[in-house]
C-alpha cells in the first residue's frame, strides 16, 4: 500500500484536493478577467456572461458563500449521525466503510471548495485607483462571479444527490456489499488466479531456526497493515539472508513482538532491522487491503450483531451469509501461493504465508454455531454457506474441515431445543450437504 492509497482511505483527502483545485481555478478565472479579454470573446458566449456592478457581486458571491458553508456543515452533521448510527447498530469495524465513501467525501469537497472559491474571488472586488475615490474604478471580475454562480447551482445537485447517497448508504444490503466488495478485492489481489511459476527448489524452513535466528521485534504496538513483500526480498538479497515472517496483516503486536527472524542470526544489523520494519507496517487500525481476515470479520460481525437480543433480525444475519458465501468460494477456488519469496538466483530469501481458507471459513461458521443455534434460518444459511464454499474447494483440507462443521452444526442445532420435526429437516439437510462435500472431493 503505497502513500497515495493510504491518503484515498482519509476523509479529508479528496476535499482538500477539491479545494486545491478551486483556488487555481479562482485565480485562473480572476486572471482571466484581469487581462480584459472579455470585449473580444464570440458574441454567442458573451450573451451568457452575466454582468453586474459592484453591490450585486458582492451579494452573490456573500449568498452563495455564506449558504455553501452552512449546507456543509449540515451535510457534515448528517454524515456525523449517520456514523453514530452505523458504530451502534452494525459495528464500529463499518465506520472504515463510511469515511472512505467518495461519495461523502465529494459532497463535502465541492461545498467547502465553493465556499472557499466565492471568498476568494469576492475578495479580488476592488477600486483600481484610489479606494477613498467614489468615483474610481472597480474592477469586477464577471468571468469569476458567473463560475460561482454555476458552482451554486452544481450545489444544488450535490445536495439531491446527497440525500439519496446517504439515504442509500445506511440500508444494511448497501453495507454488506461494500464490505463483500472489499473481501472480493482482497482475495483477488492476495490470491490471484495466475499466481506465476511455483518455486522450483526445495525450499522448508531450518530445522533449528528458533534457536539460530536473531528476532526483529516491532518497536511499535498496533496492527499489521501492509506488507512488502519486494521490500523484504530486497533487505534478504542485499543481508544475504532469511526472512522468516512471523506475522501476517490483521496481526496485533506490542513492542516486542517478533516480526521476523532472520537466519543466520549472526548476520542481523541495525540496518537490516529498519529495512525489515519499514517494510511491515504498523497503524492504530486495520484496513482489509492485504488483510482478508478483517473483510471477513465485518461481515460476520454484521450477522452476529443482528442476532443479539436488542436487535433479533435474522434476515440481516441470513443476508450477511450469503454475502460471506460469496467471497469465501471465490478465495477456496483459489489455489494457495507458495509462502516462499526467492530471488532472481532461485534462492529462497523470505517466508511470508497467508491465510487460507480452511481457518477463515472454520471461523465463520464456529461463529454461527455459537450464536445462531436458536435461529432456524441462520443455521440453514450456515448449511448453505458449506455448500457453496465446498462445490468450489479445491483442497482436501478444506472439504474435511467442512464436513467436521457440518457434523458440529447439527449437533448445535439439536441441542438447541427445537421441535422434532426442525430437527429432522435440518438433519436431513445437513447430510445432503455431507454427500455433496464426499462427491465434490471424489
Amino acid at each position: 500500500m503505497n502513500i497515495l492509497q493510504r491518503l484515498r482511505e482519509r476523509f479529508w483527502f479528496v476535499p482538500a484536493v477539491m479545494v486545491v483545485v478551486a483556488v487555481l481555478l479562482a485565480e485562473a478565472l480572476i486572471a482571466v478577467d484581469e487581462l480584459a479579454i472579455l470585449p473580444t470573446l464570440p458574441g454567442w458566449l458573451d450573451a451568457i456572461i452575466y454582468r453586474v456592478g459592484e453591490s450585486g457581486s458582492r451579494d452573490i458571491l456573500g449568498a452563495i458563500a455564506g449558504s455553501s458553508l452552512a449546507v456543509a456543515g449540515t451535510t457534515f452533521s448528517i454524515t456525523m449521525a449517520v456514523l453514530a448510527l452505523t458504530s451502534s447498530s452494525y459495528g464500529p469495524r463499518l465506520v472504515r466503510n463510511f469515511m472512505a465513501d467518495r461519495g461523502n467525501q465529494a459532497v463535502l469537497g465541492v461545498f467547502v471548495a465553493t465556499f472557499l472559491y466565492s471568498l476568494l474571488v469576492l475578495r479580488s472586488i476592488r477600486a483600481l485607483g484610489d479606494p477613498g475615490d467614489p468615483e474610481a474604478e472597480v474592477f469586477i471580475p464577471h468571468l469569476a462571479v458567473n463560475g460561482a454562480v454555476v458552482l451554486a447551482v452544481l450545489n444544488i445537485a450535490v445536495l439531491i444527490y446527497f440525500i439519496h447517497h446517504i439515504s442509500d448508504s445506511i440500508q444494511v444490503s448497501t453495507i454488506a456489499r461494500r464490505v463483500r466488495q472489499d473481501l472480493h478485492a482482497t482475495v483477488d489481489r492476495l490470491y490471484p488466479e495466475q499466481i506465476g511459476r511455483d518455486l522450483d527448489v526445495d525450499a522448508r524452513l531450518p530445522d533449528r531456526l528458533e534457536e539460530e535466528a536473531a528476532p526483529v521485534r516491532g518497536g511499535r504496538t498496533g496492527y499489521v497493515t501492509y506488507v512488502d513483500e519486494e521490500a523484504l526480498l530486497d533487505a534478504a538479497r542485499s543481508g544475504d539472508v532469511l526472512l522468516a515472517l512471523r506475522v501476517v496483516p490483521g496481526r496485533y503486536v506490542l513492542e516486542d513482538t517478533v516480526l521476523c527472524l532472520v537466519h543466520p542470526g549472526e548476520r542481523r544489523d541495525d540496518g537490516l532491522a529498519a529495512k525489515v520494519r519499514d517494510a511491515v507496517v504498523v497503524s492504530d487500525a486495520r484496513t482489509p487491503y492485504q488483510d482478508v481476515d478483517f473483510a471477513v470479520q465485518q461481515l460476520t460481525e454484521l450477522a452476529v450483531r443482528a442476532l443479539s437480543p436488542g436487535t433479533n433480525d435474522p434476515y440481516t444475519a441470513v443476508n450477511a451469509l450469503d454475502d460471506l458465501s460469496s467471497g469465501l468460494a471465490l478465495l477456496a477456488a483459489r489455489e494457495l501461493p507458495s509462502p516462499w519469496r526467492a530471488d532472481d538466483d532461485g534462492v529462497p530469501r523470505v517466508h511470508a504465508p497467508r491465510p487460507d481458507a480452511v481457518s477463515l471459513t472454520s471461523d465463520v461458521l464456529d461463529h454461527v454455531r455459537w450464536y445462531a443455534g436458536t435461529a432456524p434460518s441462520v443455521m440453514h444459511a450456515g448449511l448453505t454457506l458449506v455448500r457453496r464454499v465446498g462445490r468450489h474447494a479445491q483442497d482436501q483440507a478444506l472439504r474435511a474441515r467442512l464436513l467436521t462443521q457440518v457434523r458440529l452444526l447439527t449437533e448445535a442445532f439439536e441441542r438447541a431445543g427445537h421441535q422434532a420435526h426442525d430437527v429432522e429437516v435440518f438433519r436431513e439437510r445437513a447430510d445432503e450437504v455431507a454427500r455433496g462435500l464426499a462427491r465434490t472431493g471424489a
